[in-house]
């Protein structure tokens, strides 16, 4: 008769060294995804979260990154993303960061 713990055990093992194949398995870097996409102002608006006419406020005062091409505008998703990331507010922890490294470069 075939011991239940020794099965169990055996299936245990099993599956740590499929967790452990999956862990050491190349992970795909963000530049294998990153095949520029265009996005029509629909989409842009879309993907921003912003109301169509919103997009086309911030395209006439020069905010958003876009190309236009015979009456249309066209938008490249990374450069969508890099100018959301430049919204980006910095913690109060990178501003004390940041003040120290000047500091400590003027009194040198």
């Amino acid at each position: 008769m075939i011991n239940p713990f020794e099965t169990i055990d055996a299936r245990l093992s099993n599956i740590e060294n499929l967790l452990l194949d999956l862990k050491h398995l190349p992970k795909e870097t963000n530049e294998q995804h990153k095949t520029d996409e265009l996005l029509t102002v629909q989409d842009a608006a879309t993907f921003l979260r912003l109301s169509v006419p919103t997009v086309y406020g911030l395209i006439s005062k020069g905010d958003l990154p876009v190309m236009k091409r015979s009456k249309r505008c066209y938008f490249s998703k990374i450069e969508l993303i890099n100018y959301l990331k430049e919204g980006r507010k910095k913690t109060n922890a990178e501003i004390d960061a940041e003040a120290q490294n000047f500091v400590t470069r003027k009194t040198k």
